[in-house]
């Protein structure tokens, strides 16, 4: 069966003592690759070290809307350079959070901006970070579908079924992580199972997000868990795992321009 785990932060601290580890595992639970995301540029630099390391691991870079406001001068101009690197597959996360009261939605809306545009001038996808800000960004997304068309991920997708149209009608990748899972989520894994095959991803949120399988033995998810995710999606919209598995690599190794 062939994963791709295509959010994770592989460079948090919770990694530190066991992550080459955790990148084998995540190869003999079937992960042909990740995509370890950036959220400063800081993390950013990480992530590109990171895939440079590694052989499985792909890196997206950008300034998270919950650290827009602490980003220093030059570190929007690191990220437009680190953009550039060899195994770069993506920009973001990017987007707007209204839940946490840590960056002013200005401020958030303006990078989110750059992000989108950084993407279209490199001709790679963006990445979104959605939380309580549903209509926001998909009046951005609309604003910036003005330009042309776009090609991006709503990560970690948990917003209702009119928001996810309105994704799908702009171009959209919808990514699903271990909420979905969760037994409260019947609603979501409703929309997940109407998503068109062509647009469906899977993702951990690695070390977030642990998939209900395993939250009562594990405090930190990784990606290896990525399969506990195909699988519910696969049930909930009635096909095998391993299709499943197979239709949104391809989608995931299509979108990042990894099909060769």
């Amino acid at each position: 069966m062939r994963l791709f785990d295509t959010h994770c932060h592989l460079d948090e601290t919770a990694f530190d003592l066991d992550r080459h580890a955790v990148v084998e595992r995540a190869a003999e639970a079937g992960v042909e690759s990740l995509v370890t995301i950036g959220i400063t540029a800081a993390t950013s630099r990480s992530a590109v070290e990171l895939a440079a390391r590694h052989p499985r691991v792909f890196a997206a870079v950008g300034i998270q809307p919950n650290y827009a406001a602490e980003a220093k001068p030059g570190d929007w101009e690191e990220i437009e350079r680190l953009a550039g690197e060899p195994k770069v597959v993506a920009i973001g996360e990017t987007g707007l959070d209204r839940y946490w009261d840590f960056a002013p939605l200005d401020v958030q809306a303006d990078y989110f901006r750059r992000h989108l545009e950084l993407a279209r001038r490199l001709g790679m996808p963006f990445i979104v970070h959605c939380r309580e800000a549903e209509a926001d960004v998909v009046a951005e997304l609309r604003r910036a579908a003005e330009a042309g068309p776009l090609s991006g991920i709503m990560h970690s997708f948990s917003g209702d079924e009119a928001t996810a149209r309105a994704c799908l009608e702009l171009g959209l990748h919808l990514s699903f992580a271990g909420m979905i899972t969760y037994r409260k989520n019947e609603s979501l894994r409703r929309i997940a199972a109407e998503v068109p095959i062509e647009r469906l991803l899977i993702e951990t949120d690695a070390p977030y997000l642990v998939p209900h399988p395993r939250r009562k033995k594990k405090k930190r998810n990784e990606p290896a868990f990525v399969a506990d995710t195909a699988q519910c999606l696969a049930e909930a919209r009635g096909m095998p795992v391993e299709e499943l598995a197979e239709r949104t690599t391809e989608n995931a190794l299509r979108l990042f321009g990894l099909t060769g």
